[in-house]
């Protein structure tokens, strides 16, 4: 039986940490090339597979290949590309059927998130009832931190470390200034229907009266009313108020506070600019001088302030899909598991689930870690966001900035006639 070839690819937003799941899959495969031939990364994704545009790793030096672990960004270009139904579009799953049997890949990484665990569930169905054996592992990836089945998501950890650590230092120009200058500083973060990164942001306290004063998710329906009363209130207390805001936040008939025309590839609509339109609630109805930042894709990116247990688990899940494949598993997404212990301690192994569980399945914060009031977390959530955050892993730095692994990418020479996407 000849050795089969690998593909795998990065899809959906990108991390701080995606990088290193690519560096576990790629360096497990090339331990294990007595099972595994050449491993491909899709150039933007699955659109690499349907463009036959296959970048050739093994052009990559074990030097480049492990700085990929210290890289922010997708290495090898991602993309918001969802598949169709099979019975809408079977000429897709044909067209990556077909390279992949023109590159002799038996093998599916895919890294992403639950659009992503969908695509790569599809392809093990297509795959099945073609008779052409692929085997299609799930690589968790999501700064949301929103997919079933896996105690959190490698992205996540990384962007919590950030927003608390940013919150908790504005907290501090603000204070400085409130007397004379800002009084409401309103922070908005990603999380279009999961606000774990807006609960993440609580993580800044160190006593109860701290900021983040109040906290908007997209799992509580928003009261402009309410919403201005507890700043008025806040703001007499303490002289000031701090609020993080979900992009996601919405009120009770399901309208986003910030909710635009344009949808992206994934059917989703633009999210940004809740923070402005809170501000300008703020300055209207109580005359308050404000600032405002939407910390966009500075959260997901700053591979500078990781969390060293986030880089440790997005390692491990790209490293357990290669060793799940030549386990003869098929069709599951590795998982981390959060294991019972003594001390408080937080210990972790990796679990498995199966694509059809996780596929297109949204986890949002349960109601036991929301506050009574819904504009805070609870002891319970704290307990279980703190650990994800512990630890720092620098890249290297020279001249005063990060370093980053700059790849050759060269492409396969492409062996079908060119496909339509």
């Amino acid at each position: 039986m000849s050795v089969k070839n690998a593909f795998y690819a990065q899809s959906g937003g990108v991390t701080a940490v995606i990088n290193a799941s690519a560096c576990g899959v790629i360096e497990t495969a090339r331990r294990h090339s007595d099972k595994i031939g050449k491993l491909y990364a899709g150039h933007n994704g699955i659109l690499g597979a349907l463009r036959e545009e296959l970048i050739d790793t093994c052009e990559e030096t074990n030097d480049t290949i492990a700085s990929l672990r210290h890289t922010p960004g997708g290495a090898f270009g991602s993309c918001r590309y969802k598949l169709a139904r099979i019975e809408d579009n079977e000429a897709e799953y044909q067209r990556i059927v077909d390279v992949f049997k023109a590159h002799n890949i038996g093998y599916f990484f895919y890294n992403g998130g639950g659009d992503s665990m969908d695509t790569a569930y599809k392809i093990s169905l297509y795959s099945q009832k073609v008779g052409y054996p692929i085997t299609c592992i799930g690589i968790p990836k999501t700064v949301d931190n929103d997919l079933p089945a896996t105690d959190t998501c490698p992205g996540f950890g990384s962007v919590a470390k950030y927003v608390a650590t940013s919150v908790k230092e504005t907290s501090r120009d603000i204070e400085s200034m409130h007397e004379s200058s800002t009084k409401v500083f309103i922070m908005e973060v990603m999380g279009r229907h999961a606000g774990w990164i807006t609960a993440a942001a609580a993580l800044a306290m160190e006593e109860d009266n701290d900021p983040p004063h109040m906290l908007l998710f997209p799992e509580i329906d928003f009261c402009r009313e309410t919403f201005l009363a507890k700043v008025e209130r806040i703001v007499n207390e303490h002289g000031y108020c701090v609020i993080v805001a979900s992009e996601g936040t919405h009120y009770a008939d399901g309208t986003f506070l910030s909710a635009s025309r344009s949808t992206d590839a994934f059917g989703h609509v633009q999210l940004g600019g809740t923070a402005p339109i809170l501000a300008r609630m703020v300055k209207d109805s109580l005359g308050y001088k404000y600032h405002w930042a939407v910390v966009d894709y500075l959260q997901r990116s700053a591979r500078h302030l990781a969390s060293a247990v986030d880089v440790e688990q997005a390692y491990a899940v790209g490293r357990a899909a290669v060793e799940f494949a030549l386990e003869g598993k098929n069709g599951v997404m590795a998982s981390i598991v959060r294991e019972d212990s003594e001390n408080d301690e937080y210990v972790w192994s990796i679990g498995e689930a199966p694509l059809e569980m996780v596929a297109n399945v949204e986890m949002k914060i349960p109601e036991h870690f929301i506050a009574p009031d819904g504009l805070h977390i609870t002891k319970e959530c704290r307990d279980y966001l703190r650990p994800l955050i512990q630890g720092e892993d620098f890249p290297p730095f020279k001249n005063g900035v990060p370093v980053f692994a700059n790849l050759k990418k060269v492409l396969e020479e492409k062996k079908l006639e060119a496909f339509e996407v």
